[in-house]
């Protein structure tokens, strides 16, 4: 799994995937599962997290998944995201503006991939 776009991005939220300080990421069904042929998630399943050198800077296990109308995603799923959020509306105008700049125009009934998770296991290099 990589989070965020190449750069300081993935540097920041790999950094708080190994911190423990984000426990949950979201992705768009249409944009990263239907274009790319992906299935979603399943709780239980372990994947490795990759830094911008696509090393593996750790290993994470599904603990839950949901599948959410954007305008649904919860303040709780906000919070586990660990990026600083201060309320649901500023979850949403950061997450419209990212998934815009990866040419995907999000509306309230797009459907969000909520991915809650745990470090399990941690790689030979740190991100960066």
């Amino acid at each position: 799994m990589e989070f965020g776009t190449p750069g300081e991005l993935r540097t920041w939220l790999t950094g708080l995937v190994l911190s423990g300080s984000k426990t949950a990421t979201a992705g768009l069904l249409p944009l990263d599962y239907h274009a790319e042929d992906e299935e979603v998630e399943c709780v239980g399943e372990v994947l490795a997290v990759v830094d911008n050198a696509g090393a593996k800077a750790a290993e994470i296990e599904i603990t839950k998944v949901e599948l959410t109308p954007f305008a649904e995603v919860t303040w709780e799923f906000a919070q586990a995201e660990g990026e600083g959020f201060r309320s649901t509306e500023h979850w949403r105008e950061t997450h419209r503006r990212y998934w815009a700049g990866q040419g995907s125009e999000v509306d309230d009934s797009t459907t969000v991939v909520c991915l809650w998770f745990r470090v399990v296991g941690r790689g030979a290099r740190v991100a960066g």
